[in-house]
């Protein structure tokens, strides 16, 4: 086996936690308010759906074969020339997406503070102190979730339990004023990033136990979505209409508190908690390209392709976004469908021929 470690649920539950939710709660509330503007906060309910049937598609295709990642069991389903070539395309999307990720963090990072900082010099910075994660293996990245996302969580919920007396509940009504489709719209953003639940195929061979993995990967995207409605209430409450306005609402947020002018100005208290949320979720992405193309191309070790991948996120986070503007602009238009068909599409074909053959 290319890895040798191991996680736990937990562990498994708070890597696949952190790679939806770091980027998410940034993002996701700024594009979705484009169509459910009032109603943003049910939009992630809505596209709980995707998260909640590409987990019990993943643990069903290893249940029927077990100790096997998707880019293995893909040659096993539906041949070795077939399975290579959606092993590839799953791992290219991976690349793209890791990319994106990437892009992500250093566009988050340039736009609120490091504003003279050259985007690559950022993604690079922490490309390098993902490798020595992902180069420890799998063992290293789930302790890092344990350490780093309970405070990580905390500082968010913190955020708006200081802003409580700025906060209005009104402004989350009229609820539905223009019916269901808005927030249904809306919706598309976050079904793309939950539907990455399917990369838990990556970390399912590699648990102590296999007896609960049905229960924690539920419950992964259970908490995954809870956040993301708390943060989209937290900020409607705070900022009302205009949050169809706000780029990055969860910083703005923190700008706010205020509290006997001297606890104030916490937005740099945010920026450095985020990059440890951001730290767990691009090793996770990190690794799980790494360990990926190393079964792919059946080499006995995953570790020799850490620094050429590294290189090759780094080129692509540069190359496959030219802005933030055609960043954000694709994920309100043509990402969701592109995540949904690799990450969602490629498992439920993958399930459907196993279990016709099985039934052979």
């Amino acid at each position: 086996m290319v890895e040798k470690g191991r996680i736990s649920y937990l562990q498994m539950a708070l890597i696949m936690y952190a790679t939806i939710v770091a980027t998410a709660i940034l993002y996701i509330p700024f594009i979705t308010a484009q169509h459910a503007e009032r109603d943003l906060w049910l939009s992630p309910i809505w596209g709980s759906l995707s998260g909640f049937l590409i987990v019990l598609i993943i643990v069903k295709l290893y249940k029927l074969y077990p100790k096997k990642t998707l880019i293995e069991y893909s040659e096993l389903i539906i041949g070795r020339t077939f399975g290579k070539i959606v092993g590839f395309i799953y791992l290219f999307f991976l690349l793209h997406d890791t990319a994106i990720a990437f892009r992500e963090y250093g566009e988050f990072i340039v736009s609120a503070f490091l504003h003279k900082t050259p985007m690559v010099v950022v993604t690079a910075s922490i490309a390098l102190s993902c490798a020595v994660a992902v180069h420890g293996g799998i063992e290293t990245v789930g302790r890092c979730a344990v350490i780093f996302l309970p405070i990580v969580l905390a500082i968010y919920i913190l955020i708006y339990v200081f802003l409580i007396p700025e906060l209005n509940v009104q402004n989350i009504f009229p609820i539905m004023r223009d019916g269901w489709l808005p927030s249904i719209k809306g919706s598309l953003a976050p079904h793309a990033w939950l539907s990455q639940f399917s990369l838990m195929s990556f970390l399912l061979p590699y648990l102590t136990q296999e007896t609960k993995v049905m229960r924690w990967g539920m419950f992964s995207v259970f908490a995954s979505v809870l956040t993301m409605v708390f943060i989209n209430l937290g900020n409607l409450f705070l900022f009302g209409e205009i949050i169809s306005n706000i780029q990055f609402p969860v910083y703005d947020a923190a700008r706010f508190i205020n509290i006997g002018s001297f606890f104030e100005h916490v937005e740099s208290i945010v920026i450095a908690v985020w990059v440890l949320g951001g730290f767990v979720q691009l090793s996770s992405f990190f690794y799980m390209l790494v360990l990926g193309t190393a079964q792919f191309l059946k080499l006995p070790s995953y570790k020799q392709m850490v620094l050429p991948i590294g290189f090759l996120i780094i080129l692509f986070s540069d190359w496959s976004i030219p802005s933030f503007q055609n960043m954000i602009q694709g994920m309100n238009t043509t990402v969701p469908f592109y995540f949904l068909t690799v990450q969602l599409m490629i498992p439920i074909v993958l399930l459907c021929v196993a279990l016709i053959r099985k039934n052979d």
